[in-house]
C-alpha cells in the first residue's frame, strides 16, 4: 500500500513525476560528501514548474513530512543528503533559461540550469556570469544560489551572493513568493533573497532566480610558480595581497593532488613542482602586463623555484585544467574527507603550515588545493578504503583543521555550506544569541520544520 503522501503527489502531478524504484532512491539519496549520513527517501519528485513544486510542498506540509531540495548532487557538506522518510524534491527538469536581458545585464533562469550553460547563454550575448565553482560543468544555479557558491573567480569579482538580485521561492507553508528585484538598485524592506542565498534548502525551495551579468571580460594573462613548500606558497599569496593587487584568480595545488591528477590524465605537471600556483590578471593593455610581472616577482621572492608569465594559452588553460580536476582525481585513491575552510590571507602561510602538521600528528593524507586568493583553503583527508581506525584520525583531523582556522579568525566553511558536515564547527563558531536568530529565522519561514531538516542548524520543533 503506497504511503499517504505519494498516493497524494501522484494524485496532484502527473504520473511520472514521482519515483519510487529503490535503486532510482538509493541514486538520489546523497551528495559527493563521502562521509556524511543518509537514508533512503521515501520518494524522488522531478516538478517541472514552479507550481508543481508548490503542490509538492502543500503536500508534504498536509503530512508532516521533510523535503530535501536537490540539484545536481554535486555538494560537498551532505547538504542534499536524504533523512528518514524524506522525499527528495529535484530540480533537474527545470533547465529554462527564460531570459537574457542585454540592456539590463541580467538573465532569469530556472534553478536546474548548469552554471557553464548559463555562462555559455551569456557569452553569445556579450555578457558574463562570474561565480564560477569547480564544478560548474555540473552543478546548477539552484544549488549554487543554495550554498552561496564561490570558485576560481571569487577573488576579484565575488561570490554567487554578490549576483543574485532576486528569485521565485516556495516557502514551508506552502506560499509561492517572489523576493528581491530586476532594477540595479532597491532597499525596499529586508534582503530576504539574500537571506535565501546560501540557507542550503532550509527556508524555502527556490523555482526560479534572477542573476546580474557583467559584460565580457578581456583575455586573461596567467602566471605559474613552483615551490618546494606549501608555507613558501602561502607566502607568495600574502606577499600579492601586501603588493595590493587582486587577480581573477589565484589557485594553489599541492604534489598530492598533482600526482594524482598526472597518475589520472598523464598531464606530467608533478615533474617539476611539489607546489604550484596559478594566478591571472585580466587587466588590459600595459597596466595588466604590469601586474602579471609584479605576481611573477611576488613568487620569485617567495621563494619560487620556477616563475614565468605564459604565453601558450592551451598550456595555461591546462594548469587551470588540473586544479578543476583535482577533486575527482583524489577520488580515485580512496575516501576523501574536504575541507572548507577559509582565513584572513595573511593567515595563508600559518594555516597551510598547520594543515600539514596537523596531517603529519594523525597519519593522514591531506591533499590542498585552494582559491588562495581570498584565502578559502580545501583541504582533501584521503583514507584507505575500509580502514576504520584512519577514518577516525581523519575526522579527528578534521575537526582540528576547522579549530585552527577559527584561532586565525576564519570561517568553518567559504563555500561549501554547512549541511551535515561543518554543524559542530558551526556552533563553535557562531554565539549563543545568535545561533538562537538563525533559528527564530527557521522558525518563521518553516514552522512544521519540513525543509531540510536537520542540516545547518538543529531542526525545529514540531
Amino acid at each position: 500500500m503506497s504511503d499517504p503522501v505519494i498516493a497524494e503527489l501522484r494524485r496532484v502531478l502527473p504520473s511520472e513525476r514521482t519515483l519510487e524504484d529503490p535503486d532510482i532512491l538509493d541514486s538520489y539519496s546523497h551528495d559527493e560528501a563521502e562521509w556524511a549520513p543518509h537514508s533512503r527517501p521515501l520518494a524522488v519528485v522531478r516538478p517541472g514548474n514552479a507550481q508543481e513544486i508548490q503542490q509538492i510542498v502543500r503536500a508534504c506540509l498536509t503530512h508532516r513530512t521533510p523535503i530535501v531540495p536537490r540539484g545536481a548532487g554535486t555538494g560537498l557538506s551532505g547538504g542534499a543528503n536524504a533523512v528518514e522518510g524524506a522525499v527528495v524534491l529535484s530540480t533537474e527538469r527545470m533547465t529554462a533559461i527564460k531570459e537574457i536581458d542585454n540592456t539590463e545585464q541580467l538573465a532569469v533562469v530556472e534553478p536546474g540550469v548548469v552554471n557553464d550553460h548559463l555562462r555559455s547563454a551569456c557569452a553569445e550575448h556579450g555578457l558574463w556570469y562570474p561565480p564560477d565553482p569547480a564544478s560548474a560543468p555540473w552543478s546548477t544555479i539552484g544549488g549554487n544560489v543554495a550554498t552561496n557558491a564561490g570558485g576560481l573567480c571569487c577573488v576579484k569579482y565575488g561570490v554567487t551572493r554578490d549576483y543574485v538580485l532576486g528569485m521565485q521561492v516556495v516557502t514551508g507553508t506552502g506560499e509561492l513568493v517572489r523576493l528581491g528585484r530586476r532594477t540595479a538598485k532597491g532597499v525596499a524592506g529586508y534582503d530576504l533573497a539574500g537571506l535565501m542565498v546560501g540557507s542550503e534548502g532550509t527556508l524555502g525551495i527556490i523555482t526560479e532566480v534572477t542573476v546580474r551579468l557583467r559584460p565580457t571580460r578581456p583575455p586573461e594573462r596567467t602566471i605559474a610558480g613552483y615551490f618546494d613548500s606549501l608555507a613558501d606558497a602561502g607566502h607568495a599569496v600574502a606577499a600579492i595581497g601586501a603588493a595590493g593587487l587582486i587577480p581573477s584568480a589565484l589557485e594553489l595545488i599541492d604534489r598530492h593532488t598533482l600526482l594524482a591528477v598526472d597518475a589520472w590524465k598523464k598531464m606530467g605537471l608533478s615533474d617539476d613542482a611539489n607546489v604550484v600556483l596559478l594566478a591571472r590578471t585580466d587587466v588590459p593593455g600595459a597596466e595588466g602586463e604590469q601586474e602579471a610581472a609584479t605576481i611573477s616577482a611576488c613568487f620569485t621572492e617567495s621563494g619560487a623555484s620556477w616563475a614565468a608569465i605564459s604565453s601558450d594559452s592551451q598550456e595555461a588553460e591546462a594548469l587551470f585544467a588540473a586544479r578543476r580536476l583535482a577533486y575527482p582525481a583524489l577520488e580515485r585513491l580512496g575516501p576523501v574527507l574536504t575541507e572548507d575552510v577559509c582565513v584572513p590571507r595573511a593567515c595563508v602561510p600559518e594555516m597551510l603550515t598547520r594543515i600539514e602538521r596537523i596531517g603529519q600528528q594523525h597519519d593522514i593524507t591531506i591533499a590542498n588545493v585552494a582559491h588562495a586568493g581570498d584565502g578559502n583553503l580545501h583541504p582533501l583527508l584521503i583514507v584507505p578504503a575500509d580502514d576504520a581506525p584512519a577514518r577516525r584520525r581523519a575526522q579527528r583531523a578534521f575537526e582540528e583543521i576547522l579549530d585552527a582556522a577559527m584561532d586565525l579568525g576564519g570561517t568553518v566553511t567559504g563555500e561549501h555550506g554547512v549541511g551535515l558536515l561543518k554543524r559542530h564547527g558551526l556552533t563553535r563558531e557562531l554565539t549563543e544569541p545568535v545561533l538562537a536568530m538563525h533559528a527564530a529565522v527557521k522558525n518563521a519561514l518553516d514552522p512544521h520544520g519540513i525543509l531540510n531538516p536537520g542540516k545547518v542548524i538543529a531542526p525545529c520543533a514540531p
